[in-house]
């Protein structure tokens, strides 16, 4: 999860999509759209890595996502061009450590929001970086963006969850490559394998991750929550024991206001209002 360096681009850096001008200090930048909101990591002097104030402010953020019935989806992204670069090295040095209790690195790789999180990725994504779009749930990268786990070049490991999640995401013995040569991978192969969802032309990943985030959005709450929590949590289920477990979390959407809302809109022939609840 460490700061490493990035090797110098052959091209321009892609420009990202437009960010409100934050006010002096903030890291992190929340705007709101609908109900969607966008977190934009903001210290693009160190190419967004990843400090103990940027951490505190990504989980209090992901904590009102979870808590407000008014927002369905988060999305993830970075300033200037680049996503993160892992680990402040120079904070690390200082005995400072990233992490925040229950949520981990960056305030979300050890304990993800219970609500859909898009990352859209622009320029680099390495180390911390890499395992915070890992947390994530869907992911939108431009073209030239670039992926990887670096760390052992630096005698570190992927422990924030790069270790864990990569394995699950594309097949094996590629996982083990990644890992074991640190090399970059370029988001034009993660998209082969899949762990990219959605690939744009640079400066245009978070235009392309609000419009997925719109569409998922539009549907209800409550129900885009449990789909999420279920679908993340029964990967080692048994099909028997997982028909059980997921009660815990489909049942309050089956007995939910929005639920008979969504009942009522199909035969009214009308779009459902919903309120979360």
């Amino acid at each position: 999860m460490a700061e490493l360096e990035t090797p110098r681009p052959e091209r321009p850096a892609p420009t990202a999509a437009p960010v409100p001008a934050p006010a002096d200090g903030d890291e992190l930048i929340r705007t709101e759209h609908g109900r969607v909101l966008v977190l934009t990591m903001n210290r693009p002097a160190a190419r967004n890595a990843m400090s103990l104030s940027l951490a505190t402010a990504i989980a209090a953020a992901l904590d009102e996502l979870d808590a407000r019935d008014d927002l369905s989806v988060g999305i993830i992204t970075g300033a200037n061009g680049t996503f993160c670069a892992g680990m402040d090295l120079k904070g690390f040095s200082r005995g400072e450590r990233p992490v925040v209790p229950g949520r981990g690195f960056a305030g979300v790789t050890h304990q993800p929001p219970r609500k859909p999180l898009i990352a859209a990725v622009e320029g680099y994504a390495l180390a911390g970086g890499f395992e915070i779009v890992l947390s994530c749930d869907l992911v939108v990268a431009s073209r030239t963006a670039n992926f990887g786990l670096p760390e052992v070049k630096r005698g570190l490991t992927a422990a924030a969850g790069g270790l864990l999640r990569l394995q699950r995401r594309i097949p094996y013995h590629l996982a083990m490559e990644l890992v074991l040569t640190g090399r970059m991978w370029p988001a034009t192969d993660a998209a082969d394998v899949h762990l990219v969802n959605r690939l744009t032309e640079p400066g245009e990943a978070l235009g392309a991750a609000l419009d997925l985030a719109g569409e998922i959005a539009a549907n209800a709450p409550l129900s885009l929550a449990a789909s999420k929590q279920v679908l993340a949590r029964s990967v080692d289920w048994s099909l028997e024991e997982g028909f059980e477990r997921q009660e815990e979390f489909v049942a309050q959407v089956r007995t939910s206001a929005d639920a008979q809302e969504g009942a009522r809109a199909f035969a009214e022939k009308r779009p459902p209002r919903w309120t979360g609840r």
